[in-house]
């Protein structure tokens, strides 16, 4: 069992040091409620639609960024996923960076792009199992787009994720509402997993963002949602045990015929 903190948050485009402190701040909070792990939205630390200067932001996994990431982590006592333009083997990634204190970090790239923003800017990797153990909760990440192919939370699910963490950039408009309205809890009752969905708020100079996090159960119920509009914290407890009887009627995962 964990609690979790879910910060709905409206960044500051290519501004790193006002993110960071944002975040620093929401980890106090989360802190003061009891969470463990605060999650944050997809490139939250450049700002999603900060455009070219992304590229000059972009830092390898042990720079400066994540290295500030660690000492708030460690000072809050808070363990944090946040977003952030990763450089390495000379491309750019759109990532995401779960921080321990000083733990080595666990960093997941997400492997489908959306749109021609997105593609001009990044690097897509193949898709990636990536899996961490959060106080006995095991975890898997994916960012934004990716949750939107059923095959991606499938995999973590059938490798043994309790949830799923999603970061995201979701962009208002119909298809943005269906996602968060309609998506996300199906994710979780399909796969019979937790779906964090974590989004921006407000606008930045090239998108406006639906809001509407959502933090799903894997009965398909809502556990926590945030309104489209205005920065939000929410703090939930995930536990698997609770879920039990879900798992035991929902047995998807085992009941699943493979193609030889």
């Amino acid at each position: 069992m964990i609690k979790l903190a879910a910060l709905q948050m409206k960044s500051e485009s290519g501004d790193t040091a006002a993110n960071l402190a944002r975040i620093e701040q929401a980890a106090r909070e989360a802190a003061a409620k009891g969470a463990s792990l605060l999650i944050t939205p997809e490139l939250g630390l450049t700002g999603y639609g900060a455009g070219d200067i992304i590229r000059e932001l972009a830092e390898p996994a042990d720079g400066p960024l994540v290295k500030q990431l660690q000492r708030i982590s460690t000072e809050a006592g808070v363990a944090i996923i946040a977003g952030f333009a990763e450089k390495a083997n000379g491309a750019i990634f759109n990532s995401a960076v779960y921080v321990d204190g000083a733990a080595v970090p666990v960093i997941y790239r997400k492997s489908n792009l959306y749109g021609d923003y997105e593609r001009g800017l990044f690097s897509a990797p193949e898709p990636a199992t990536v899996l961490f153990d959060h106080r006995g909760v095991k975890c898997g990440v994916l960012i934004c787009y990716d949750v939107e192919f059923p095959e991606n939370v499938r995999r973590l699910a059938l490798a043994g994720a309790d949830a799923v963490l999603v970061p995201t950039a979701l962009p208002a408009g119909y298809s943005g509402t269906f996602i968060a309205d309609h998506m996300i809890q199906t994710r979780a009752f399909e796969n019979q997993v937790f779906v964090a969905y974590i989004n921006h708020c407000g606008a930045d100079e090239r998108f406006t963002f639906a809001g509407s996090s959502r933090i799903a159960a894997p009965d398909g119920s809502l556990l926590a949602n945030a309104p489209p509009h205005g920065e939000t914290l929410m703090v939930v407890t995930i536990d698997p045990i609770d879920f039990k009887v879900s798992r035991s009627e929902n047995t998807y995962l085992t009941d699943m015929h493979v193609p030889a």
